[in-house]
């Protein structure tokens, strides 16, 4: 259910957050099996907003606390409606000055626990600024949303936070474990014109969740974001498997070299990426894209 669009523009934010209030209490009774089915976006992208309070109705107990990166002027946010629905504690992080200034002079934030800072994040950064903040540890949640090195960035990260919400790339494909090579300074708008080369696939993000002792229980029908828990607080949930929840994105966000939109489809976008390189797991090295997934 989409709360946020052009019919509730001139809504208030009281407004908007008592119709997701209601929405949610009629989900109450929804199984944690299928995540999907509980999607609502409040402020959220998609449904995430939805999706994770379904996942908080089974984890008692857990750290009111987050963080979020990549969150630009904060008014769309996977954690926005915990801060004000759930009165949760945050950090968010964003690479632009001018996002954050616009973030500190919403009402949110002088209303609420909230830290903004401006930081361009990089695996020789990231821990020790969670670290600076005070959100190193006894996290309730992470969400992770850079559109380029995310799976490097969250392989770095030390602190285990119950939920961790992460973007893939579809256009990736379902079957392989892919990333982009890790670039400290990497800009998915200047990395190649099509805006589609970013971040990793679902299955490299999944072999990573398993390896930090994490359990994927669902992703969203946008085919933008997967949910984790933390394995020893996923009794309630059911484990999913990668093919059990990806899927192809139907976002037609494609452009040409003049960066206008071309509504490309998922195959026609997939052979624009042509010969980029991504870092293959399996092989453990980098391999040209077209090649790797038999476009030429």
């Amino acid at each position: 259910m989409k709360i946020i669009d052009e019919r509730h523009a001139a809504l208030s934010a009281t407004q908007v957050l008592l119709l997701g209030q209601i929405r949610l209490k009629q989900l109450e009774n929804e199984s944690p099996e299928n995540l999907q089915k509980s999607e609502i976006k409040i402020f959220s992208q998609g449904g995430e907003d939805g999706i994770i309070q379904k996942m908080l109705q089974f984890l008692p107990n857990i750290p009111c606390r987050f963080v979020e990166f990549g969150v630009q002027n904060y008014l769309e946010a996977n954690t926005r409606f915990l801060v004000l629905n759930n009165h949760w504690d945050g950090l968010i992080l964003d690479g632009s000055q001018a996002n954050i200034d616009l973030i500190k002079t919403q009402e949110i934030y002088w209303q609420k626990a909230l830290i903004a800072r401006n930081v361009f994040i990089t695996k020789d950064n990231i821990q020790s600024i969670l670290s600076e903040e005070g959100f190193d540890q006894n996290l309730g949640l992470l969400s992770i949303d850079i559109d380029g090195n995310d799976y490097w960035i969250w392989q770095t990260i030390k602190s285990q936070p119950w939920i961790v919400v992460c973007e893939y790339n579809s256009w990736f494909g379902p079957d392989k474990r892919y990333s982009i090579p890790y670039q400290e300074e990497f800009n998915r708008s200047t990395a190649h014109y099509s805006n589609l080369f970013f971040g990793a696939s679902i299955q490299a993000l999944c072999s990573l969740a398993e390896e930090k002792g994490y359990v994927l229980v669902g992703a969203d029908s946008m085919g933008t974001n997967v949910f984790f828990v933390r394995r020893d607080k996923a009794y309630a949930f059911k484990a999913c498997g990668p093919h059990d929840v990806y899927v192809q994105s139907p976002i037609r966000q494609a452009r040409d070299a003049n960066g206008r939109l071309t509504f490309l489809n998922y195959d026609e976008g997939r052979r624009l990426m042509g010969a980029l390189l991504v870092y293959d797991f399996d092989l453990q090295r980098c391999v040209r894209f077209d090649e790797a997934e038999g476009l030429r």
